[in-house]
């Protein structure tokens, strides 16, 4: 990486860890999900149980008084178990940080900060290979370094952190240029069964980890679609390396929890359902609200507090706030859109801009770089970008499904369970605010790098007013 680079980037990892250090510190004890029962779950790993989740785990009731009370300190947490059902790889990072430094609250979420430096890291490394450009590739990570919401789950004790962490790890293999699909290559041998690892460690840290399974299969199809034999047993191989190592390290805890639960409950879910009675459910809101109720309440909530709802989702940003991020969606969106059309135009007519010039290099980084990169042959790039679009708008698909799928049964109306499609959709917001800039960069290079100034400024800004005018309304009395 040259200094160019790494200057602006360090710079955002330093502003990330002290906003997210900021949000460990600042948010009353036990003010973000679920994030007692979390704790809870380390609490009795160290004390030697690999936690089984029963009925009597869930206690609506207590649950809401104690919620209801801010946490008083008067009310324990001790109680609150119901992610006992949770793959242990989190917890179990957690552990020795739990035992050295005393249960510290603070100290645990911190390592939730550094995990989450990492997926900051690692959106730049995915911004950079569909970008090809440092400042489109700044922005992607600047969305996900100063997200409010997103400084606030990864500043907690949640598992939220480890599973973004593999996934972007994931999404950063896939999406950065392979070697050639033809023959047998050693750096493509270690970066399958690097998929294979992160897979499988996926699977021992938290269910929204599981879609990446299809995406990696999805992207191996594509690649090696067999049109001769000896395609298809280079594609047969490459699920064997990646697949094989996953599904034994998933086996682990799949054994178990059959041991444990019984039946065909490999994954803990129904044990989870039997237990969480009382848990609002999407047919009482329906009964209340009708269906279009439902679907507006879903809607405008996962909204908002994709962006910031604070707390137990009591305290959401100020509506003008709001109106100004769904402002700022309706121009990615937007852009987005025309700009994917520019993209098809120039594949089909060659590598100019829309309107007929030759691009530049300040035009290639605001959007997909449709030259060859490094000398390499155009149709491979071309292919390149294909599978990166093919691996981003899966992930996004299928997490946005998954969170539908969900709240088919329960209210979780909560916009971080888009999380896993983080970087997938900061890659769709700098694409589309880019698309605005182009003909500004094309006339001015150094305006590519508004956009990450941009983002950085207006994001870590609505973080720094959530930190001082939110958060402190959040603590008991």
């Amino acid at each position: 990486m040259r200094r160019r680079e790494a200057i602006p980037l360090g710079l955002l990892l330093l502003a990330y860890l002290l906003l997210a250090g900021l949000f460990a510190a600042r948010t009353p004890a036990w003010q973000t999900p679920d994030e007692p029962a979390h704790y809870n779950y380390v609490r009795q790993l160290v004390g030697g149980n690999l936690p089984v989740i029963a009925p009597g785990d869930w206690d609506q009731a207590y649950l809401g008084q104690i919620v209801g009370a801010e946490f008083d300190p008067a009310l324990s947490i001790d109680r609150l178990t119901y992610e006992d059902w949770q793959p242990p790889l989190y917890y179990l990072l957690q552990a020795p940080v739990y035992v050295l430094s005393g249960g510290s609250l603070t100290a645990m979420r911190l390592l939730s900060v550094a995990l989450g430096a990492g997926v900051v890291l690692l959106a730049y490394v995915v911004g950079r290979a569909v970008f090809g450009g440092a400042p489109a590739a700044l922005a992607v990570a600047a969305f996900v370094a100063f997200l409010p919401q997103h400084l606030a789950i990864l500043g907690s004790v949640n598992n939220d952190s480890l599973t973004e962490l593999i996934i972007a790890a994931i999404l950063a293999l896939l999406v950065t240029p392979w070697p050639p699909a033809a023959g047998r290559d050693k750096r493509e041998t270690r970066r399958l069964l690097a998929l294979g690892a992160l897979l499988g460690a996926g699977f021992l840290t938290k269910g929204q980890a599981y879609l990446m399974a299809p995406v990696v299969a999805a992207f191996l199809l594509a690649r090696h679609w067999p049109a001769e034999a000896t395609a298809a047993r280079r594609l047969l191989r490459a699920l064997l390396l990646v697949f094989a190592p996953a599904l034994l390290l998933g086996a682990l805890w799949w054994a178990r929890n059959l041991a444990v639960y019984g039946g065909l409950d490999v994954l803990g879910k129904a044990a989870h359902d039997a237990a969480v009675v009382g848990q609002p459910r999407t047919a009482e809101w329906l009964a209340q609200y009708g269906l279009g109720g439902t679907v507006g309440r879903f809607l405008r909530t996962t909204f908002v507090s994709f962006w910031g709802q604070f707390g137990w989702m009591a305290a959401p940003l100020p509506g003008w706030m709001a109106a100004g991020l769904a402002a700022l969606t309706g121009a990615a969106v937007v852009g987005l859109a025309l700009a994917g059309d520019d993209g098809r135009r120039n594949t089909e007519h060659g590598t100019g801009t829309a309107d007929g010039r030759p691009p530049t290099a300040a035009s290639k980084t605001m959007y997909h770089n449709q030259a060859p990169v490094g000398g390499r042959p155009s149709s491979l790039v071309s292919s390149e970008r294909r599978l990166q679009a093919l691996v981003l708008a899966l992930t996004f698909l299928l997490t946005v499904a998954l969170h539908v799928f969900y709240n088919l049964t329960f209210v979780q109306h909560q916009g971080r369970y888009l999380y896993p499609a983080l970087i997938p959709i900061a890659v769709g917001f700098t694409a589309g605010l880019g698309f605005w800039l182009r003909p500004l960069a094309r006339r001015r290079p150094a305006a590519a790098w508004l956009l990450p100034l941009g983002v950085a400024v207006v994001l870590g800004g609505i973080a720094l007013f959530a930190l001082w005018r939110i958060l402190p309304g959040l603590a008991p009395g």
